[in-house]
């Protein structure tokens, strides 16, 4: 026995986060048993089952739970997943010429909940006039029939949900033209095949950039939550997670920038870094509350306007005290 705590940890596998699973960064006072699984996977796992002590969470799903009253976990500020979702919308190119087209169309999605979904509809909202009821919404799975949503909805009424045929897909769908548009976080697979399915935005890199410049809005798809119960028992626990995933995301971010041998197998990588940090700033990918403050308001915001989380959330109440400051030496 070592005296430290020995918890399961489930995480995807990334540059951020291998520091972590291969022993070069510890956490203070923890023994790791990690697993690297699929969002879908881990996700399922941890609010069905409650299988993890430490485990990276859709910030949606996490938010619908916190709202209620009925999450396991508490969320520290590490933000494994970030993405611009403006490369989420697919759409029927034969019909769909502009955002706007999409009023009384109908799009596929494999879950209403997904946060890759709520930043879509916040785009399409904020920027285009769009609102979620102004369209049908079909779920069903992407590629495989039968997706469940993770967590029970309370949906507005004025939300128009149903449900993909029995033993369809909304890839399948989106091919035949039965929906108009698809939303989600993985392409369909008919995507580069059918000449009349492609982005709704043409170039999204720049439509994104463009967002970013007027929004300031760098979109979180994921939190890190830790048991409750664990963070009840161990107070020290938050913070001592969030300065670990803060020292390997640091080691990450050096290792991309040693550019003598690129670390990831794309061409270019020198270049879109510099890009990075043009637009975004040094820390191009930052944890803890005070910089992402406007992005995580902006999610809450509409999250609670898309009727998934019971109440509008604050930004304090949804993570550990313990993580709201770090030191500084």
């Amino acid at each position: 026995m070592n005296g430290k705590l020995n918890l399961s940890i489930a995480t995807g596998d990334y540059d951020r986060t291998r520091p972590l699973i291969s022993g070069q960064v510890q956490i203070d006072g923890v023994d790791p048993v990690f697993m690297t699984l699929s969002p879908e996977e881990m996700f399922f796992r941890a609010f069905r089952n409650e299988e993890f002590d430490i485990s990276e969470l859709s910030f949606s799903s996490y938010t619908v739970k916190h709202a209620e009253g009925t999450c396991p976990y508490i969320a520290v500020p590490v933000f494994l997943s970030r993405a611009f979702r403006h490369t989420s919308i697919y759409v029927r190119t034969d019909r769909i010429k502009r955002p706007e087209d999409l009023k009384g169309k109908r799009i596929g999605i494999p879950e209403y909940q997904l946060t890759a979904n709520v930043w879509a509809r916040a785009v399409l909202q904020d920027d285009f006039g769009v609102r979620p009821e102004d369209v049908t919404w079909v779920r069903g799975g992407i590629d495989e029939p039968g997706r469940p949503e993770k967590i029970k909805l309370q949906l507005p009424s004025d939300v128009r949900l149903e449900a993909a045929p029995e033993g369809d897909t909304i890839s399948a769908m989106l091919d035949r033209g039965d929906i108009d548009a698809f939303m989600a976080p993985r392409p369909p697979s008919c995507a580069g095949k059918n000449p009349h399915v492609g982005w709704l935005f043409p170039d999204p890199t720049e439509a994104a950039k463009d967002y970013y410049r007027r929004t300031n809005v760098f979109p979180i798809m994921h939190v890190v939550g830790i048991r409750k119960t664990l963070a009840q028992a161990h107070p020290w626990l938050p913070a001592a997670v969030l300065k670990a995933f803060e020292a390997s995301k640091r080691i990450a971010l050096d290792k991309l920038s040693d550019t003598s041998a690129t670390k990831v197998t794309l061409p270019f990588v020198e270049e879109q870094l510099k890009a990075a940090r043009e637009l975004l700033g040094d820390d191009h990918w930052p944890y803890g509350i005070a910089p992402n403050r406007t992005t995580l308001e902006t999610f809450l915001r509409h999250h609670h306007s898309q009727g998934l989380s019971k109440r509008l959330l604050t930004v304090e109440e949804i993570f550990h005290p313990a993580t709201y400051e770090t030191a500084k030496i």
